[in-house]
C-alpha cells in the first residue's frame, strides 16, 4: 500500500480527539503531552486535508442546525467555550473551524476585562446575555472560567471565593443542558516551550507586531500556577453532562482537527432536521411555472 494510499484510508477512519476528562479526575493537566496527536496517524498535509474535508459535513449540520430551530422554542443550540493560554491557537480555531461555516448562524463572543458595570454585577451576568439562542453556534474566546483562572493565578479572588464558583458554574452549566444548550469546552493545551517560540516568532515578524501584547512575556512567569489552576478547574468543573477535553496545542493543524471533531459530534447527537414546508410545494411550483411561461 502506498504512503499516499495508507493516509487516505488513515483519513477516512481517523477520529483526532483531546483528552476527555471524567468527573472526578484527580490528575494534573501537565500529564497530557503538547505535542500528541491522539486518533489520528498522519501528519500536517493529511491533518489540513481532512480539515477540509470534513469542513462541508460541518457546514451542512450547521445549516440544518439554524433552519431547524432558528427562533423556535426551546430549539437546541450549541456551545463551543474555548480557553487557553496567550499563542495557544484560539484565533486559529475561530478562522479555521468556526469560519467553516454561515457566520449568520454564529456568534462569537470574547471577553475581556469587565466593565464598570459588569463589576456591579455576578460573574455571570455578562456571559448570560451572549448565550446562543436556539439554532446558533455560540463561541466564547475565553469565557467565564477566567473568573477560576487568572483571577486565582493573581490572587484576585480568595480560595473560598474560587470554590463557590466552581459551584455557581456547575449550577449553571446543567442549566444550560436542560434549556437545550449543547456545551464542549475545549483547552488548547500548549508547552511553555511552544509559546516561547510563537511569541518570539510575533517579535521578528513586523506584520506580527499587531498580535504582541508585552503582558504575555509577563504572563509566562506564572506558567507553573495558571498549570494549577487549570487542573484545579478542570478537576471541579469536568462533569457527566458537560465534560472538558483538553486539546495538545503545539500542533496547530491537529489542535483544530480535534475541535473540529467534538464540533460534528455534538452536532450529529443533536441530528437536526431540515423543516417541513408550511405550504403546498406543488401548487407553489405551479405558480412558479406561470411566471417563466
Amino acid at each position: 500500500m502506498s504512503k499516499q494510499t495508507k493516509a487516505k484510508k488513515s483519513g477516512a477512519k481517523a477520529r483526532p480527539h483531546g483528552y476527555e476528562i471524567p468527573s472526578g479526575w484527580t490528575g494534573d493537566v501537565t500529564e497530557f503531552d503538547p505535542r500528541a496527536t491522539p486518533g489520528f496517524d498522519g501528519g500536517k498535509k493529511q491533518g489540513k486535508q481532512l480539515l477540509a474535508e470534513r469542513s462541508e459535513k460541518l457546514s451542512e449540520l450547521q445549516e440544518r442546525l439554524y433552519a431547524a430551530h432558528h427562533g423556535a422554542d426551546g430549539g437546541r443550540s450549541v456551545l463551543l467555550v474555548v480557553q487557553g493560554m496567550d499563542t495557544s491557537g484560539k484565533g486559529g480555531i475561530m478562522r479555521h473551524v468556526v469560519g467553516q461555516v454561515d457566520p449568520q448562524g454564529v456568534e462569537i463572543a470574547a471577553f475581556k476585562a469587565p466593565t464598570a458595570e459588569e463589576k456591579k454585577h455576578d460573574f455571570l451576568w455578562r456571559i448570560r446575555k451572549r448565550l446562543p439562542q436556539p439554532g446558533l453556534i455560540g463561541v466564547f474566546d475565553r469565557s467565564y472560567y477566567e473568573d477560576v483562572l487568572i483571577h486565582r493565578v493573581h490572587g484576585w479572588a480568595d480560595a473560598g471565593e474560587i470554590r463557590e464558583r466552581y459551584t455557581a458554574i456547575n449550577a449553571f452549566e446543567r442549566e444550560l443542558a436542560k434549556d437545550g444548550i449543547a456545551v464542549i469546552k475545549v483547552m488548547l493545551h500548549i508547552s511553555h516551550a511552544e509559546q516561547g517560540q510563537r511569541l518570539m516568532e510575533r517579535l521578528e515578524r513586523a506584520d506580527k507586531h499587531w498580535k504582541f501584547n508585552p503582558g504575555d512575556v509577563d504572563e509566562r512567569s506564572h506558567w507553573e500556577d495558571y498549570m494549577e489552576a487549570y487542573t484545579r478547574a478542570l478537576r471541579a468543573t469536568s462533569t457527566v453532562g458537560t465534560p472538558w477535553h483538553v486539546i495538545p496545542a503545539d500542533r496547530k493543524w491537529f489542535a483544530r482537527l480535534a475541535v473540529q471533531q467534538l464540533l460534528l459530534d455534538a452536532l450529529e447527537e443533536i441530528d437536526p432536521q431540515w423543516p417541513v414546508a408550511e405550504f403546498d410545494v406543488a401548487e407553489q411550483m405551479e405558480r412558479l411555472r406561470a411566471t417563466m411561461a
